[in-house]
């Protein structure tokens, strides 16, 4: 990707992503209040300000490498806070507050399809082009961002959630994996296996989201 093309991508996916992050972060610590941990509203995350939930690395520079060298775009922001501990019932609760990342992506993909219905039934005006290109970054990043953190891999969501439904014994040996999860993860995306694992999930997502909105 030259540099023209980078900008124009950057103009148009700017505000999924931000939109993206924000209420995908925002989400777990409003469930997490929901269930009794306070730890992310008195840290002041429990925001639709973006700059409460960027990382510098995750947010920024990862994903404008991997748009520049063309492949899966990849990045991550700064993890609410939970403390699992504080929860009411914290391996049930965990469940919860794990999913609701992933499913606020999703509500978010299904918003942008509309976008992108609208912009394709009224192709003559001025508007739709630029909405149409917005609005599919929009359901690209969501979707990428929901089934990459359904994973099972701690720290991702889905890894959260696997520990929530294993017995205990197994959930315990999985948590164990935490601390290198992230490393684990670059190395996927680094060797080309993370895009073979999400690229059949994230096109059965883009089929699904098509079916409802009758494209």
């Amino acid at each position: 990707m030259n540099i023209d093309q980078l900008i124009q991508t950057i103009a148009l996916a700017a505000i999924p992503v931000l939109f993206a992050i924000t209420l995908h972060e925002a989400a777990h610590g409003y469930v997490a209040r929901h269930f009794g941990d306070m730890t992310a509203y008195q840290q002041g995350r429990i925001s639709l300000n973006p700059l409460r939930h960027i990382d510098p690395i995750g947010t920024v520079l990862f994903p404008l490498l991997t748009l520049w060298l063309g492949g899966i775009l990849f990045g991550w922001a700064k993890p609410v806070p939970v403390n699992f501990a504080a929860l009411r019932r914290p391996k049930q609760d965990m469940l919860w507050v794990a999913i609701a990342g992933p499913a606020t992506n999703l509500i978010m993909a299904l918003g942008w399809a509309f976008f992108y219905k609208m912009a394709w039934s009224y192709p003559g005006s001025y508007f739709a082009e630029p909405l149409q290109g917005m609005a599919e970054w929009g359901i690209r990043i969501n979707v990428i961002l929901m089934v990459l953190n359904l994973l099972p891999l701690p720290p991702l969501d889905g890894g959260r959630v696997a520990v929530s439904l294993l017995p205990h014994r197994q959930a315990y040996q999985l948590s164990k994996i935490e601390p290198y999860g992230m490393f684990i993860l670059i190395l996927l995306v680094i060797s080309g296996v993370l895009g073979l694992i999400l690229f059949p999930l994230v096109t059965l997502v883009f089929k699904f989201i098509s079916f409802l909105i009758g494209l």
